[in-house]
Formats: C-alpha cells, sequence, structure tokens
C-alpha cells in the first residue's frame, strides 16, 4: 500500500493532521507533567548498603512506595515525615558497625602498633556486633574489648583480656539460658585469650543476662518454647498458652546415716539349724548370729528455698478450629517436660475473640476505583476536547496565515512583473484568489491587470475586492475613477 503524498493531500486534510498531532503532544506533555516524579530522599544523609537493605525491608512490609538507589530511598514528600518517625521507633536502620575490613583498609608499614592494635580490636568488636544481629530476639548489639596487659615489672601484676556485650533485645523477646551462655562462649572463641567467665553481657534495661536471673523467665522461657512449637504444629493464634512456676519457699535439710562393712566383709550373719529324731521323738533347735562391727556414715544436705513445686500449664484452643484436645495435651506435656503428679496440664476449647469484620462498602470501591483513573480519563477528555472542539478553528486560523503568507510572498513576486504577465500568472485562477493577489499590487499595477480581463470576469474579482473581510475599494466604478485620477 502506499501512502499518498504529503503535497498532494488537501489543505484542510494536512490541517486537520497537523493539528490532531499538536493535541496528542500537549496531551503527552500534560500526562508527563501529571506523572513526575515528585519523590525526594528519605535520608538527608547517604547510607550503607546494609543499612538501606533494612529500610527497604521494613517500607516494603509497611506496603510503602518507595525508590531505592545506591545510598538512599526515594518516597512521596508527603509520608517523608511520618515514615522517619516510624523508622525511628522502630530503631531503624542500625548504627553502622565498622568490620574488619574497613579499619583495616588504610593501614600501611609506617602505622604505629598502638593504632594497629586498637584498629583491629574495633574491626573485631564491629565483626562480633554485625554477627550477633542475626540471632532470633537480638536487635541491636555493641561489643567493647578491653585487651590483655603483661606484667612489665616484678611488682606488677598481668590481667587477662575481657569483653562488655550489651544486647538490645526486640520488645517482648527473652533470651534463654543456653541462649546467653552460647553467646558468651561465642565472644571469648572469637577474641584470642579470653574465657567466657570473663565475658558480661547486659540486656538493654542494664541487667546481666546468665546469672540470677529472675525465675520468671524460666516460665517465660518455657512458655514461648511451648507456644512456637504448637504453632507449628497446629497453625497460628490455634492456642493461647500460659506457664506458671510455684516455688518452695521453705528451706530443708536431708539427713542420711549410711553403713560400711570392715574388712570386705559382711557387715551381720545369722544361722537357724532345726532337727527332728522320729526314732527318739527328739526336737532340737539351734539359732546363732554374729555381728562383725561396720562403719557409721552420716551424711547432711540442706535444700534452700526456691526450688520447683509445681509447673501449671494452660492451654487455649480456638473452639472454631475443632482440634484434638488430648493430642495437643499430650504434645504439651513430652514438650515442657511435665513430672505426673507434680505438675497440672489444663486444655480446653473456648471460642475466642475477634475483631468484628467490617466489609469494604461497594461505594468506597467505586470511589477508589474512580480516584485512580481520574487523572487518566481527564486527560483523555481534555485531549478529545481539544481535537473536538479546537480542530476546526485551529484548522482553519492555520488555513487563513498559510494562504496571507502564500499570497504576500506571491504578490511580492508580482509586484515587479509587468501587467500582462501577471494577467498570465493568473489565467487559470478563481477570481477570489485573483482579486486577492491583485488587491496586495500596487494602484496602478492593479487597475492596468484590471483592465486585462473581460467586464464578467473583472465585475467578479472586483466584487471579491469589495467584501468586508478584505475591503480594497468600494467598487469597480471607485476604484476605475480612482485610479484614473491618479494617473491625470
Amino acid at each position: 500500500m502506499r501512502l499518498p503524498n504529503w503535497p498532494s493531500l488537501p489543505a484542510r486534510t494536512r490541517i486537520s493532521i497537523v493539528g490532531l498531532a499538536l493535541a496528542a503532544f500537549a496531551a503527552v506533555m500534560i500526562a508527563s507533567f501529571a506523572q513526575r516524579d515528585a519523590r525526594v530522599a528519605l535520608f538527608a544523609e547517604p547510607l550503607r548498603p546494609e543499612q538501606v537493605s533494612e529500610v527497604v525491608e521494613r517500607l516494603a512490609e509497611w506496603n510503602v512506595p518507595f525508590v531505592a538507589v545506591a545510598d538512599n530511598v526515594r518516597i512521596d514528600a508527603r509520608r517523608r515525615n511520618d515514615v522517619l518517625l516510624r523508622l525511628s521507633l522502630a530503631g531503624v536502620p542500625h548504627a553502622h558497625r565498622a568490620s574488619s575490613s574497613e579499619t583495616l583498609a588504610h593501614v600501611n608499614p609506617l602505622t604505629p602498633q598502638a593504632v594497629l592494635d586498637a584498629q583491629t580490636r574495633d574491626g573485631l568488636a564491629g565483626d562480633l556486633a554485625n554477627a550477633l544481629r542475626g540471632i532470633a530476639g537480638i536487635d541491636d548489639a555493641q561489643v567493647i574489648i578491653a585487651p590483655g596487659r603483661n606484667a612489665a615489672f616484678a611488682d606488677e601484676s598481668s590481667s587477662a583480656p575481657s569483653a562488655s556485650l550489651r544486647l538490645r533485645l526486640r520488645p517482648g523477646e527473652q533470651l534463654g539460658r543456653q541462649t546467653v551462655e552460647g553467646i558468651r562462649q561465642f565472644v571469648a572463641d572469637g577474641v584470642s585469650g579470653l574465657i567466657p567467665a570473663r565475658v558480661a553481657i547486659l540486656d538493654d534495661r542494664g541487667l546481666a543476662l546468665g546469672e540470677n536471673r529472675n525465675p520468671n523467665d524460666e516460665s517465660a522461657a518455657l512458655q514461648t518454647s511451648l507456644q512456637s512449637a504448637l504453632d507449628q504444629a497446629f497453625g497460628e493464634g490455634a492456642t493461647i498458652v500460659r506457664v506458671r512456676f510455684d516455688y518452695d519457699r521453705r528451706s530443708r535439710e536431708l539427713r542420711a546415716v549410711r553403713r560400711a562393712p570392715l574388712a570386705g566383709k559382711t557387715i551381720a550373719s545369722a544361722s537357724l539349724d532345726e532337727r527332728y529324731a522320729a526314732e527318739k521323738k527328739h526336737f532340737s533347735r539351734v539359732q546363732a548370729s554374729e555381728d562383725r562391727g561396720s562403719d557409721l556414715r552420716e551424711e547432711r544436705t540442706e535444700v534452700p528455698a526456691g526450688d520447683v513445686a509445681r509447673i501449671s500449664v494452660a492451654v487455649a484452643v480456638d473452639a472454631e478450629r475443632k482440634l484434638d484436645l488430648d493430642a495437643i495435651g499430650a504434645f504439651s506435656s513430652a514438650t515442657l517436660g511435665l513430672v505426673e503428679g507434680r505438675d497440672l496440664l489444663r486444655v480446653a476449647a473456648v471460642p475466642f475473640a475477634r475483631r468484628p469484620d467490617h466489609p469494604v462498602a461497594p461505594l468506597w470501591v467505586i470511589l477508589g476505583f474512580v480516584a485512580a483513573i481520574m487523572p487518566a480519563a481527564f486527560l483523555t477528555v481534555l485531549a478529545g476536547c481539544i481535537v473536538r472542539f479546537g480542530a476546526a478553528p485551529l484548522a482553519r486560523a492555520i488555513e487563513t496565515t498559510s494562504r496571507r503568507v502564500l499570497l504576500a510572498r506571491a504578490s511580492q513576486d508580482a509586484a515587479g512583473f509587468a501587467p500582462a504577465r501577471v494577467r498570465g500568472a493568473l489565467r487559470d485562477e478563481p477570481p477570489h484568489a485573483a482579486a486577492a493577489i491583485i488587491s496586495a499590487l500596487p494602484a496602478a499595477t492593479a487597475t492596468a491587470v484590471l483592465e486585462l480581463y473581460p467586464p464578467d470576469e473583472r465585475a467578479a474579482i472586483v466584487r471579491r475586492m469589495q467584501r468586508e473581510a478584505a475591503p480594497i475599494v468600494p467598487d469597480c466604478e471607485a476604484f476605475l475613477d480612482l485610479k484614473a485620477a491618479e494617473c491625470g
């Protein structure tokens, strides 16, 4: 299929095509302006890669639109303050802890040994803190390493290295005894010459972990363990677990006396001999006992107060799920290691309180959909209105302007020609075109050209020259009289 040549198209068609192209270009520009990126940088200072990852994870969890860049995150400017507040309350992003590769990046052979040792300790502390952040229940960690010191003189004593560890736990989280001891061993193994006994661990409240713990921590640890096990087995939200420890507040003393044999022999022996003679009708009975002595040992054991007297466990099961209560009870008892006859376990099915569901009204759904498509629909309607109502006036304006330009150029070119040559150039032109060109010629040239036309054609040209849109002369007679006066 061969496309038509542009110059061969009618003027009105070309003007309409140009108008439609301009309208489409205007619509695209308006759409681009309406959808321009209005996001701003979330943080004033550039972030580290791990900090960007933390922020991106939280924003994705909160369903906040964002665009991640190399050292920052860009979000809507109207939500910047709210997002910064939420991130601050959540403790995100964490402070950057320099690792060993960062602290030792600028070390050179001229670096003093004291500075090198300090940078090594700082990098090692950063490595340990970054590793502890990945443990479940720990939100942030800070490690301080104190180096050991060798005695330089006889009256001085050497000191072993030590470490202080501060943990910030997540809300509602508690670390078990085994977890605390594992962290202490992990830090001790990470520092040369450090023993676990010289590692101090504090929580965010300033309380020491692993020593003199609150007895309630044991019940919380068992409760967390059973709750997580039930959630994995029966689904989250199916059960609620509560564990309580009852302790014996009395102190007791146990006494035991033990007898040990001497020289490896039995302590005592006894014998009995009974005989009966039928002929003589004689009965004899001989009984003997021997005590070889023993070593008496008395043992006394003091039992302090605080021994576990009972563990009470209550498990509430969602009645709507219709789970097997016996299976849950057996599972809970085995998980906690309850002692039969001492501990108490109760499993009951109860209706859970739930928030009333408020379904979204269809009207709000419709309004949300309308609000979402409103910008695109508005731009589409605007472009259609421009094409519908503005194409014709625009086409006429462009056509009028182009004609005026063409006529002006033609008049300028024809101004220097002889009247006969102008008449020859206008031989095939319609009266309105001839009138437009002749009206732009000098008066003498226009009169001479009109004289070359037949009377009927000259009258038609003069009538068009007398229109209000382009008034040149009032009528033919006045035009000729005026020209005759100018020539006389």
